[in-house]
């Protein structure tokens, strides 16, 4: 059976104190694959430089110059790990007929690329890496992930639990993916949506080798709401139902004050009154702020602005 070109794709913002060890580890792990025999000397990573503001795009130049198996694309402005992720894998499917993509920190384990390609071969054509455990996080931190994830299910997204971007694609999987054309990418919501036989990989997340994290928690925030206001209406059906519920108090009140007024009883109670004007006046604000942000996604999505922009594009030796 003829090799497979396999292209890692690395999204890179402001990773220079980490890249040279990533560089080494991956070099080790694509060299041993291709003297195995798994997949062809063709097989190249590809990092992309996300409009970094440090030296991380002048290594990756250094690092193409130096070694084969690397190559690497700049955007030219930062647009954000999900466009940079993208901009990867629709240059990469270019060249390749597998793509896996991960992470530049490292938390991503390496050695899973091995069982990946196991699974690829028996005919998988995306497979998911899906971290084994959280023990390593904090309280906080393995909280707020479980919670989004339990969000983003109750919210009907289809989502891989403990599932990042660690990912294997097969060139099917990406010229599919690239007929989704929305602008508010959620790409751990698209890919369950293309389809086509998948399976899992389970691996153990590790600490971050360098650096700090690029995903504080305002970002997570931010993330976790931009998956569910691009993949699901279900906010503005939970909007209706606030309305009807509060329709609903609103007419037993007035059948209270009515009765009251007729048996002569006095309305008291002004606090209460002003209190439920407050609230009601604070859930219809907020009730309109979620329709203002789909209907900001829909003006964007109107636009259709390109989503990344490419500045240099390295040689492939």
């Amino acid at each position: 059976m003829k090799e497979k070109i396999l292209y890692v794709v690395v999204p890179c913002y402001n990773e220079e104190e980490v890249l040279k060890e990533t560089t080494k580890r991956l070099k080790e792990k694509l060299s041993n694959l291709i003297k195995r025999k798994k997949i062809s000397k063709n097989s190249r990573v590809m990092y992309v430089n996300d409009g970094s503001s440090d030296n991380t795009w002048n290594i990756i130049k250094e690092t193409n110059n130096k070694e084969k198996l690397f190559t690497g694309i700049s955007l030219s402005k930062n647009r954000g790990h999900q466009n940079a992720l993208l901009a990867g894998l629709m240059t990469a499917k270019k060249y390749s007929d597998i793509v896996i993509s991960m992470d530049a920190d490292l938390q991503d384990d390496i050695n899973a690329i091995d069982e990946m390609l196991e699974e690829y071969y028996k005919g998988n054509d995306i497979v998911y890496g899906v971290r084994n455990s959280r023990k390593k996080d904090t309280f906080f931190k393995r909280f707020t992930a479980e919670t989004f994830y339990k969000i983003m299910r109750f919210m009907g997204l289809e989502i891989v639990y403990n599932h990042a971007d660690y990912r294997l694609a097969s060139k099917k999987v990406l010229d599919e993916l690239e007929k989704y054309e929305e602008v508010n990418l959620f790409l751990r919501g698209i890919f369950p949506l293309i389809g086509y036989k998948s399976s899992i990989v389970y691996y153990e997340r590790a600490e971050r080798f360098a650096g700090k994290s690029k995903y504080p928690l305002k970002k997570m925030i931010s993330f976790a709401w931009e998956g569910v206001t691009s993949f699901t209406i279900k906010p503005l059906k939970i909007i209706m139902n606030i309305g009807l519920i509060i329709s609903l108090l609103s007419f037993i009140f007035l059948i209270k004050v009515i009765i009251d007024k007729y048996t002569g009883n006095n309305i008291t109670g002004w606090t209460t009154i002003i209190v439920l004007i407050c609230l009601f006046s604070g859930i219809q604000i907020f009730c309109i702020g979620i329709i203002g942000e789909y209907i900001g996604k829909i003006y964007i999505e109107s636009k259709k602005r390109p989503r990344y922009c490419i500045e240099e594009e390295l040689p492939n030796k």
